[in-house]
């Protein structure tokens, strides 16, 4: 990839980072911008996919307001995440052509036969199935679950896939270092990272990947994460001693993008 435009744009509202991509994605199919990777920080807000269930918020309307929670019903892949500062959020805008799946990425062992790659809507976004045919979806996400993969190795976290679920995940072995965690929960692969994507008709990504760094992990309560229940969530403050910086991270997320996404 050799013209990539990456844009820090810091901590910035959902709904105006939502904006930006749609402005942006008509940009780049119509030739008028390169390939975009937006790099960000979201306040406080709960998104759910298209399919997304309301059952799946566990908080009420006081305790949302308390903690200054913002929800969005949105176009991308997945149930209900969480996004907030400290967690670094990616939403690549890449006009896709037919991508092969990696074969070297770590695959952990399957805890659950569950899929987690659910959808819903927003503001009543589009419900049908519009990827391009060409657009290989599937191994789009693997690429991007690959990208975090490797940047998470670069700074020295093994980290891998689970079969059936998307995002990225920690053994049980190195959740074991996470000093707040249950010792139940310890037991278990813990997720580190959530991926939701849309690729719209005219072939151009939308939404994408969010790696937790050292958010506030409370919020995480709120919700039962991408509709699956019981399984653990983990940061990188959870894990490092030492825990590297957000420049740090962002630097090797997009050592590693551009690594992944090189013949793009």
């Amino acid at each position: 990839m050799l013209n990539l435009i990456i844009e820090d744009l810091g901590l910035i509202e959902y709904e105006s980072a939502w904006k930006l991509q749609d402005t942006y994605a008509a940009e780049i199919a119509e030739g008028k911008r390169p390939p975009t990777l937006l790099l960000l920080e979201h306040p406080h807000v709960y998104t759910f996919g298209r399919r997304g269930k309301q059952e799946n918020l566990l908080w009420g309307e006081s305790q949302l307001k308390e903690k200054g929670i913002a929800i969005h019903w949105v176009d991308r892949g997945g149930d209900v995440t969480y996004h907030g500062p400290g967690q670094l959020v990616g939403y690549p805008l890449l006009p896709l052509r037919p991508v092969r799946s990696s074969e070297n990425i770590a695959i952990l062992n399957p805890v659950s036969a569950r899929a987690s790659n659910s959808t819903h809507n927003s503001m009543r976004p589009d419900r049908s199935d519009s990827r391009i045919p060409q657009a290989d979806y599937v191994g789009y996400v693997r690429n991007l679950e690959k990208v975090i993969i490797t940047a998470l190795a670069n700074l020295g976290l093994a980290a891998g896939q689970r079969p059936g679920l998307t995002g990225v995940w920690i053994q049980a072995d190195v959740h074991s270092r996470c000093p707040r965690c249950s010792s139940e929960d310890k037991k278990k692969p813990a997720k580190i990272a959530a991926i939701g994507v849309k690729v719209d008709a005219r072939g151009v990504s939308r939404h994408g990947f969010a790696l937790n760094v050292n958010p506030d992990m409370e919020y995480w309560d709120g919700i039962i994460a991408c509709g699956l229940q019981d399984e653990p969530i983990v940061s990188l403050a959870d894990l490092f001693p030492e825990l590297p910086s957000m420049a740090l991270v962002k630097e090797e997320v997009v050592k590693a993008f551009k690594e992944v996404f090189a013949d793009l």
